[in-house]
């Protein structure tokens, strides 16, 4: 038990404990790599190793600190590995990391620009700084008619550009009459899951949101778009919200936002781009061509906590017309009443998100942009995309993989010839040999596995061996499948 009285920890342990934190956190990251990628735990097991009751008495931080190693660890799925290739990256950094624990430190709550007006400012500039960045169209800098704010994720993102659109449609009257009218939106099946999730939660409906085919690159068809539209124009219904994708989930597929972005202007649609992991890549100008047409966008975000080395949770929301996103989600009670609101000289970000309170998140970009500088972050990017077209070189070379979709940038979607159950059994022993970490998707209907170049230290080294246990596991499965042979010639 702490050895104050008044039961806090005091500030001599909190330096003596935070010591011993971070040369935790320094051993770890130190060591990650030797760790089994995946977790190899079972379910239950965990709570297994935790006591029935919480303790009557307060416990010794090196007791608490012990548990992590003996229980917490092994159920952990180390997302910093080097060799985790799956889903999309969830990078952290160590001025990411310092930033995040300034803000924990600081305990802020930044819900108004009074209650924190550096929490405010700060994310007002480093929002700006990203503009220029990622060179996006400038009516997204708080110095024009839009601004920036950073959400906890392109959900959020998702949600609030919605809802956005939504109000937008009806003369900003359904948040007063709570009726909605025949409204609908429009995505690509490829678009993120949040999408229909947004219209559940927006009270639209999924079923008023329509999935529109996509190419055979997997992007969406703007002729199909636009029939879409005319249709549901012509059955009475009021087209509201269209979702672009620059890097889908499946297959980092790009969707043609000039085209995409022409139609919505011209049927007074809101246009939402989500650029959620390929938007990273913007940094360079060489990749920039992602953002073709974005000019023509109502709303766009990415999320640095995937690909720019800013720990989650931080996505980056940019609205062309703050005053649609304020007028829609704003709302001010008496207790939250005070001079500078009342002025209009500042931004309070409780107006542009869901929830009231929200946290010093801008403090953590803030760290790692200045730690790594723009050339830094661009060294980095480069060289993942370099490796990741390495290794799709690889996989073309090969006579038992093939590609399954263009891979523009980090993301490598390939597959075995044999087929489905031959790409799965090769995932599963890849997975559980917690030597690295794969997932999957379905393009045309078939089991495409991914790989994902994005973890803050993946090297060469790491994609290479990545690849050759890849093709080790794939001649284990394939002695057991004579047919495969057959396949391949």
């Amino acid at each position: 038990m702490t050895a104050s009285t008044s039961y806090h920890m005091t500030p001599d342990e909190f330096r003596t404990f935070g010591y011993a934190v971070i040369d935790w956190i320094a051993d770890y990251q130190a060591r990650v790599a030797t760790l089994p990628v995946l977790s190899q735990v079972q379910p239950g097991e965990i709570r297994a190793m935790l006591p029935d009751a919480a303790p009557s008495q307060g416990e010794s931080f090196s007791d608490i600190l012990a548990d992590v190693d003996r229980i917490i660890l092994p159920g952990v799925t180390h997302w910093q590995s080097p060799n985790f290739f799956a889903y999309f990256p969830a990078n952290t950094s160590g001025p990411a990391i310092l930033g995040e624990l300034l803000s924990a430190g600081l305990g802020v709550q930044g819900m108004l620009w009074i209650t924190s007006p550096a929490c405010t400012e700060l994310e007002t500039h480093v929002m700006d700084w990203l503009v220029d960045m990622l060179a996006l169209p400038q009516k997204f800098k708080s110095t024009a008619a839009g601004g920036g704010v950073i959400q906890d994720s392109a959900s959020s993102a998702a949600l609030c550009a919605l809802l956005a659109a939504r109000e937008r449609a009806r003369q900003f009257s359904i948040n007063r009459t709570g009726e909605a009218g025949q409204l609908t939106a429009y995505a690509t099946a490829q678009t993120h899951s949040s999408i229909e999730k947004a219209m559940m939660v927006a009270g639209m409906g999924r079923e008023r949101l329509r999935l529109i085919d996509v190419d055979a690159a997997y992007a969406m068809r703007p002729d199909a778009l636009a029939a879409q539209i005319a249709h549901d124009r012509g059955a009475g219904f009021t087209p509201a919200f269209v979702c672009a994708s620059i890097g889908t989930t499946s297959s980092n597929a790009i969707d043609p936002l000039t085209a995409i972005g022409e139609i919505c202007q011209r049927e007074h649609i809101w246009l939402h781009v989500d650029a959620a992991m390929a938007g990273t890549a913007a940094l360079c100008p060489e990749f920039r061509w992602i953002h073709a047409g974005l000019e023509l966008a109502d709303s766009y975000c990415f999320n640095p906590h995937k690909w720019m080395f800013t720990n989650f949770d931080c996505d980056a929301f940019f609205v062309a017309d703050r005053k649609a996103l304020i007028d829609t989600l704003s709302i001010l009670p008496e207790y939250l009443r005070n001079e500078a609101t009342k002025s209009g000289a500042v931004i309070d970000y409780r107006d542009w998100q869901i929830s009231l309170g929200r946290r010093f998140r801008a403090l953590k970009l803030w760290f790692v942009i200045r730690h790594y500088g723009v050339e830094g972050l661009q060294h980095h990017v480069r060289e993942h995309v370099r490796l990741a077209q390495e290794f799709a070189g690889w996989v073309r070379a090969s006579q038992t993989f093939e590609v399954a979709a263009p891979a523009p940038l980090n993301l490598v979607c390939f597959r075995h010839v044999g087929g489905d159950a031959v790409n799965q059994q090769i995932m599963d022993r890849l997975n559980t040999s917690g030597d690295l970490y794969l997932t999957h998707t379905r393009l045309d209907g078939r089991l495409t596995l991914r790989l994902v170049v994005g973890q803050t230290h993946t090297r060469a080294e790491h994609v290479r061996a990545a690849w050759e246990r890849i093709q080790t596991e794939a001649a284990q499965v394939t002695n057991q499948w004579p047919f495969v042979e057959e396949i391949r010639q």
